[in-house]
């Protein structure tokens, strides 16, 4: 069933503390958000995904009898919650410890304490997420648009494929790192990248120097979308040649909106 609003989402809240639980309803309360059902662990979740199907599930990251992390990997793991989408909650702001929950698909990450508003946009992310939307706003024919995704990760590479299928692109390739991208960007001709930074055998700053100075598509749009938080890295990027910048994990208006500008400018 497709969702439109945030009161029609039936949402998992994972969460071991009963004072947090009682916060976070109230904030789902405030904003219309009335179908959640609160458990406190990960074997507790895994059961009741089992038994009852979520829309989204909103997690703590330390729970008693593992993390957040840890339930997400499970869940990208099994063929029937891999696509389900995750809203990290949590006080937690170490990039070390957020960048694996970063990588593998995340609709949001809320930082706690958190106000309604924060909450309900990351919610509305997630409904971009489960709904196409097909209102790309300019005259490029998208189901024609050939799209190279580079990223190390499935799970990102998976979010990314479905946020872009979302809007109505349907020729992606795909490749684990900069190096099988470069190999593809060879024989294959793309009218968009987008690609990680942090990747093995060849980075994303390497990617984008390479797609720019020995590709055979030098003009080719890039967008870099990125957990990646080092500025002096991220300004390399940029004077690499980079045609837009995207936090990791980003909402898919946001992604939208400067695609539209990018691709509006390639076919200028």
């Amino acid at each position: 069933m497709e969702k439109d609003s945030l009161g029609q989402l039936r949402v998992l809240l994972v969460e071991p503390s009963a004072v947090q639980a009682k916060i976070i309803r109230r904030h789902c309360d405030e904003i219309g958000l009335t179908r959640v059902t609160v458990v406190g662990g990960v074997a507790e979740a895994c059961a009741e995904m089992g038994r009852v199907r979520p829309d989204a599930v909103l997690s703590a990251l330390y729970l008693p009898d593992g993390t957040g992390t840890g339930l997400v990997t499970a869940m990208r793991a099994d063929p029937e919650w891999a696509s389900l989408p995750f809203v990290l909650i949590s006080s937690e702001t170490r990039p070390q410890a957020l960048d694996a929950v970063r990588q593998s698909g995340v609709c949001g990450i809320v930082p706690k304490p958190f106000s309604s508003d924060q909450l309900a946009r990351a919610l509305r992310a997630t409904l971009d997420y489960l709904k196409p939307d097909y209102s790309f706003d300019n005259a490029l024919d998208l189901e024609a648009l050939r799209v190279l995704l580079v990223d190390d990760s499935p799970n990102a590479r998976r979010f990314m494929r479905r946020v872009l299928e979302n809007l109505g692109i349907r020729h992606i390739v795909e490749a684990g790192d900069g190096k099988a991208g470069a190999v593809i960007l060879d024989a294959t001709l793309v009218d968009l990248i987008v690609t990680d930074y942090n990747m093995p055998e060849m980075d994303g700053r390497q990617f984008v120097e390479y797609v720019r100075g020995r590709s055979w598509q030098r003009s080719v749009p890039i967008l870099m979308v990125t957990s990646e938080s080092n500025e002096r890295r991220l300004a390399a990027v940029e004077e690499a040649g980079v045609s837009g910048i995207c936090d990791k994990p980003f909402e898919p208006a946001v992604l939208r909106a400067m695609l539209g500008r990018m691709l509006g400018q390639a076919g200028a």
